[in-house]
């Protein structure tokens, strides 16, 4: 169920910042459209920290609603409060999402033994499968192969989103967690190689703004066609740069924009892009094909 290409959603906001539902369910159905494979609704590109948590709950909930079946729906339900989070994934579990994604704690820097508490206290608490979700460069905590293997054990601890840029951790969680553990990229630019070690998706900044060229680009890897699939990358891999040359989701927004899905209104302490990164992210759209 979980594989392919699956948008890190953005929220999309009004011009006054407040949250923009018919842009929302514009954008769900857009997604369908283009191919895309799975949804990931409020998680860091969902703006989830400056979401209050009636926005985050609402925003789950019609994303659930809009997308009616017709392609998974992984909730974004982490926190660095161990009782905050059994909240958010029993919610996403009410809701009806097939899955919840899961971050790391956060500024707390919880051991490795903490780590395995925290996610054994969300999986026990609900019957949501758990999407590990390990970026170390956010969240300071890297959770190592072997306590994801631990994990692993636990029936609805399922895979991983790994946004730690190491490639050989791919190889590394499979020996820990079996070839059969969900392990998806959380970083466009290498998840050509990613899937070449036994990835099968990303959960993708990206595809918010090229959601057809990213499930195709997908689509090649997991048939086995890299030769097909380079090409790909070799089209996208400007827009991925530029994409993050401010914090991604400003630059995700300002692209969506472009193509008149939503406004690019982000959340202080985020604000819009400078005229330079717009103008890379206009080059590398056009290089695209996107403009």
């Amino acid at each position: 169920m979980f594989k392919g290409s699956m948008p890190a959603l953005v929220t999309p906001f009004t011009p006054d910042g407040e949250l923009d539902l018919p842009a929302l369910e514009k954008l769900v159905d857009w997604h369908i459209a283009q191919g895309t494979h799975g949804l990931v609704p409020v998680g860091t590109t969902g703006e989830s920290p400056t979401l209050s948590h009636e926005e985050h709950r609402k925003v789950i909930e019609e994303v659930i609603r809009m997308a009616a079946g017709r392609l998974p729906v992984i909730a974004g339900a982490g926190s660095n409060s161990t009782r905050e989070g059994i909240g958010l994934v029993q919610h996403a579990q009410a809701a009806g999402a097939d899955a919840a994604l899961v971050v790391t704690p956060y500024y707390n820097k919880p051991t490795q033994a903490g780590l395995i508490a925290h996610y054994a206290a969300l999986h026990d608490a609900s019957d949501l499968p758990i999407i590990i979700y390990n970026i170390p460069g956010r969240s300071v905590i890297d959770m190592t192969p072997e306590t994801m293997g631990e994990l692993a054990k636990l029936p609805r601890i399922i895979g991983v989103k790994d946004a730690t840029g190491k490639l050989e951790r791919v190889s590394m969680q499979r020996a820990t967690c079996g070839a059969d553990f969900v392990q998806l990229s959380g970083e466009d630019a290498t998840a050509l190689g990613f899937n070449a070690h036994g990835g099968v998706g990303c959960i993708s900044v990206t595809a918010n703004v090229a959601p057809k060229l990213c499930a195709e680009f997908q689509e090649a890897t997991l048939a086995g066609d890299y030769a097909k699939a380079l090409e790909y990358q070799d089209r996208l891999m400007p827009l991925h740069v530029a994409i993050f040359l401010e914090p991604g989701v400003a630059g995700a927004k300002y692209a969506m924009s472009r193509l008149g899905l939503c406004t690019d209104r982000v959340r202080l302490p985020l604000v819009g892009l400078s005229d330079a990164t717009k103008a890379r992210i206009d080059e590398a759209m056009a290089h695209a094909g996107l403009i």
